[in-house]
């Protein structure tokens, strides 16, 4: 069975170290600061320590030029490079664990960015090495994997940490110490992406790097990194229809990134409790993720790439209305595990598509973590820059006004879809699912 293979499983791996520290600075963070009775437009604002996520295309360069000494001799450039992130991640959370939201945010959003950059760094280098690593008949099964993994790594750091925290309580220590030793148990699970590492196989491509950084007039650093920053905009500014291809990836995940902006924070406020919003999403909120993984790479695998997009554009756009009649009902159990529901199984179709988008755009395995980073970072910008105001946009029109500002968010990345089609965009690109 090709989800069993070997490099689609170590793919898999990865795909839950990349989800892990997102869930972590996004949703329990998101909790932590709710109940330590921050306010929601400072908690709104704490959507720019994702901010690596869409700069990480300045410094993606470095992962394609540079090699990490005594690591890349023994691992290759790809995994030494995810070994190193990996290693920060897991000071970077334990640093996170130690602060206190009320009594010093500036700090906490400091060890929040240091959590992000590390993470970031790290999609960097998973991203190039599932492209170089997966050939084109395991592109899809690795697809469907790495994107279930994460979901459920975005699970498990919030649905799970939050129930360790309830846990915690109940054994008698004090919330502000619960969040803490929850975060050091999130960041021991950083072991799974360092077995990953370890039983990767190196994609066969890094020896066209290796020969390339060994060639005559590649052997300074600085020289070899914006050789690769120039090489690598070039080559993807030629394509035509550029523009529309990079506003598009800007767009198409927009919506959903401002619908879960303020989710966790929205239950809590309309009356639903922590361990409530937590065994929902662990119970059938994982469920959901794992099946939405799947379905998309189904999708991804028997469609072509722009049907599979309207596809999963439009299932993660009607998912949003769910919250919106949450807000109006108010506390209603049974439809907020809908809603949800529906949340976990869409956003995963929809990112299962993007992905397959994303890894069809990039194809030169000399510039794949710079080109693919730059892509991720543009998706990244609908969670972090444009979600800092969701807070205030949240009070100014109440929380079913912003549901539906949400909705309405996703209508011009339909616009850019349908145009890319007419400009016959999508039969140059060679599919790899």
């Amino acid at each position: 069975m090709m989800y069993l293979q070997r490099r689609v499983l170590v793919v898999l791996l990865l795909g839950f170290s990349a989800g892990l520290p997102f869930g972590l600075t996004g949703q329990t963070l998101q909790a932590w600061m709710t109940e330590s009775g921050v306010d929601i437009k400072t908690i709104g604002l704490f959507a720019f320590v994702g901010t690596p996520y869409w700069t990480k295309v300045f410094w993606s360069p470095v992962v394609d030029a540079l090699d990490i000494p005594v690591l890349s001799g023994l691992l290759g450039r790809r995994r030494a490079w995810l070994l190193l992130t990996q290693l920060l991640l897991l000071v970077a959370i334990i640093l996170l664990a130690s602060c206190d939201p009320r009594g010093a945010p500036g700090l906490v959003a400091a060890a929040a960015l240091f959590v992000t950059t590390a993470s970031a760094t790290q999609d960097i280098v998973i991203d190039a090495f599932r492209v170089e690593s997966l050939p084109e008949s395991e592109q899809a099964a690795g697809m469907a994997s790495y994107v279930a993994a994460y979901r459920v790594a975005v699970l498990v750091a919030g649905a799970g940490a939050l129930l360790l925290v309830s846990g915690f309580v109940n054994w008698g220590l004090e919330q502000p110490r619960a969040y803490g030793a929850t975060f050091v148990v999130m960041a021991l699970l950083v072991a799974i992406g360092m077995l990953a590492t370890i039983l990767g196989v190196e994609p066969e491509s890094s020896h066209l790097a290796d020969a390339e950084h060994a060639a005559p007039g590649h052997d300074g650093a600085a020289r070899r990194v914006i050789e690769v920053a120039l090489a690598s905009l070039k080559d993807f500014l030629s394509r035509d229809v550029a523009a529309a291809i990079l506003l598009f990836v800007v767009l198409f995940k927009l919506a959903d990134a401002l619908a879960t902006a303020l989710n966790t924070t929205f239950a809590l406020k309309i009356g639903f409790s922590r361990v409530e919003i937590a065994a929902i999403q662990k119970g059938v909120g994982f469920a959901a993720a794992l099946l939405g993984g799947f379905a998309g790479g189904f999708v991804a695998r028997s469609f072509s790439l722009s049907r599979s997009l309207w596809i999963g554009g439009i299932l993660q756009t009607v998912a949003i209305l769910a919250f919106a009649w949450q807000a109006v009902i108010g506390r209603d159990l049974a439809w907020l595990t809908f809603a949800i529901t529906a949340e976990q199984f869409t956003a995963a179709v929809g990112t299962v598509t993007f992905v397959a988008y994303l890894s069809a755009l990039c194809g030169n395995p000399l510039h794949t973590a710079t080109q693919y980073a730059l892509l991720t970072a543009l998706t990244a910008l609908g969670r972090t820059v444009f979600a800092a105001g969701s807070g205030y946009l949240a009070d100014a029109t109440g929380w079913v006004g912003y549901f539906l500002f949400c909705v309405a968010a996703a209508l011009p990345s339909f616009v850019l879809l349908a145009y890319l089609q007419r400009q016959r965009h999508f039969d140059g690109l060679r599919t790899r699912v």
